[in-house]
């Protein structure tokens, strides 16, 4: 028997890409979080986490350290924006998330910039976005 705190604990520590696509699986968002920080997690679990869902709070800072992820590949890159545009759509404000995905490159700025362009986002974020997209060329 696991309680949540020997989740977190694995989830922080844990190297084994197949644990840790396991607890990808886990109800906790702390969890999910955590395993968006580990450095060791794989782009599999990754993308797994990008449809994870608790509250507006939880979920905008996971899609946040997602986009930040060292080992997040186009395809988790191209989730976590897809859940992003979402979220901006429904009047949620992931802000963090969208600049953190400004600053990478395998996105390309256009598919950065639309989300600008989305219902959530406010006027001060355009501007920090397009400034962030200005210093990656």
């Amino acid at each position: 028997m696991h309680t949540p705190a020997d989740y977190l604990e694995l989830a922080r520590a844990e190297k084994d890409s197949a644990v840790l696509h396991r607890l990808a699986r886990c109800p906790y968002p702390f969890v999910w979080q955590a395993l968006a920080a580990n450095p060791s997690t794989p782009p599999g679990a990754l993308l797994e986490l990008s449809t994870a869902q608790d509250s507006a709070w939880n979920d905008n800072r996971l899609l946040c350290l997602l986009a930040e992820h060292p080992s997040a590949d186009y395809s988790v890159l191209r989730a976590v924006r897809d859940a992003v545009a979402a979220k901006l759509a429904e009047g949620e404000r992931p802000y963090a998330a969208v600049l953190a995905l400004a600053e990478r490159t395998e996105l390309a700025a256009a598919e950065v910039r639309q989300l600008g362009a989305l219902r959530g986002a406010s006027a001060r974020l355009r501007s920090r976005l397009d400034r962030h997209l200005e210093l990656r060329a």
